[in-house]
């Protein structure tokens, strides 16, 4: 019985890594041959984002639609941005103090006087788009997470104001939340067949350019991020969830690490990070609340990518990345990761944010370095920001909860 339990819990990963594995040296060997199958990844990512607009809304909405205490809900959603606003300023200011110890680029590309480099641009109206849209068809778009999150909460507060989980409008989102759910396991059967394919295109692409200054930046960043997630995650674990917060989490956080992986999408990554917090006991409103917010907000990931991306810039263009400047950087960062909605890529828009911002008038050589990077990183970057939202699950139910909700959960056995 525990090995068909060992082999049911571990032996779709292993199918799903093994299939990463052979696109990678397809890629490698024959890269026409992974050009040409792309399509195949492309086709997962689009059901899995077909997917993700409902399920996103009815998750959050139905949670917060559910929850019987008003205080509760508004509780919830205020540990879990502190959280994530705290883990992302920590993760920039680590990268801040990475990047002046190891520059990324230390012979310019080219000389530019700081007075040619133009001021930083205002974030203000940045700001507003992250958190608003023009219209309601607008919320139904893959770039509009953020704005779709805020209209999910305060619709689901509605709900809860006019009866919440027994009204007709509670049930059918409870349903819809189920309903969704078993359409992304269909879809997940599809998952080794598209890892390959897209494992086999990331390779093909942008092997060559693994070489020189990118591959000087990589070789930090892809090291950072395994000791930040052997390191920090086992601490926020362990703060979380108590003493045997680290051994639960490491039990249940392999799944939505190699999802997350795969995709390069924390959105993607949302059922098996509810799946993995509801086998870990986390509550469900806490979970929903968290999960799908997380998939847009919590971005330490890519809050080191946007610092790597700022420094080997500044870098190419002969700029000294000074301490006056870590305020300015970290702030982006968080915004900028805030921007790039758990879509694949980011959708290049926080390249776009970093560089309206820090670049305005270098803006034609500084964008297509920083959308190369960002394809460079974006795997390890989302394997962090996505699993992190599991991590971040923990903490929050400590301040909601109590600092012993996971030994009653374990004692109920």
């Amino acid at each position: 019985m525990e090995k068909k339990s060992v082999l049911k819990n571990y032996g779709f990963l292993g199918v799903m890594l093994l299939s990463m594995l052979l696109g990678c040296v397809l890629g490698w060997l024959l890269p026409e041959a992974a050009a040409a199958i792309k399509p195949l990844g492309t086709v997962f990512i689009n059901m899995m984002f077909c997917v993700v607009v409902p399920l996103v809304f009815a998750s959050i909405a139905g949670a917060v639609a559910g929850m019987k205490s008003m205080r509760r809900a508004g509780r919830i959603m205020g540990v879990t941005v502190a959280v994530f606003v705290v883990t992302g300023l920590i993760a920039a200011v680590i990268m801040f103090a990475l990047m002046k110890v190891v520059p990324p680029v230390p012979v310019p590309w080219q000389e530019i006087p700081s007075e040619e480099m133009g001021e930083y641009a205002s974030v203000s109206e940045l700001i507003v788009n992250f958190f608003t849209v023009g219209d309601f068809a607008g919320l139904l778009s893959r770039k509009a997470m953020l704005p779709l999150i805020v209209f999910s909460v305060l619709f689901g507060f509605a709900v809860n104001m006019a009866g919440g989980r027994e009204t007709a409008v509670g049930k059918w989102l409870e349903s819809l939340t189920e309903v969704m759910l078993k359409f992304v396991k269909i879809v997940t059967y599809y998952a080794p067949v598209a890892f390959f394919a897209i494992f086999a295109d990331l390779v093909a692409t942008y092997g060559p350019q693994i070489a020189g200054a990118y591959g000087r930046a990589l070789a930090v960043y892809y090291p950072l991020c395994l000791v930040y997630l052997f390191t920090a995650f086992p601490l926020f674990a362990r703060f979380g969830g108590g003493r045997r917060g680290v051994g639960v989490m490491l039990r249940h956080i392999t799944k939505p690490a190699v999802v997350s992986l795969g995709t390069c999408s924390s959105v993607a990554a949302i059922p098996t990070n509810l799946e993995a917090a509801e086998q870990t006991g986390v509550s469900r409103d806490v979970s929903e609340m968290v999960i799908p917010l997380g998939a847009t907000m919590h971005m330490d990931g890519s809050c080191f990518s946007c610092v790597l991306k700022v420094a080997f810039v500044w870098g190419v263009f002969g700029q000294e990345m000074s301490w006056g400047k870590l305020v300015p950087v970290v702030l982006v960062a968080v915004l900028s990761s805030v921007g790039m909605s758990g879509v694949p890529g980011g959708g290049y828009i926080g390249e776009y944010i970093i560089c309206s911002i820090f670049f305005p008038t270098q803006m034609e050589l500084a964008f297509p370095i920083l959308v190369a990077i960002g394809n460079l990183v974006d795997p390890p970057a989302t394997m962090i920001n996505a699993s992190g939202d599991y991590v971040a699950s923990f903490v929050v139910s400590r301040f909601v909860d109590g600092k012993n909700w996971l030994e009653k959960v374990l004692a109920k056995g």
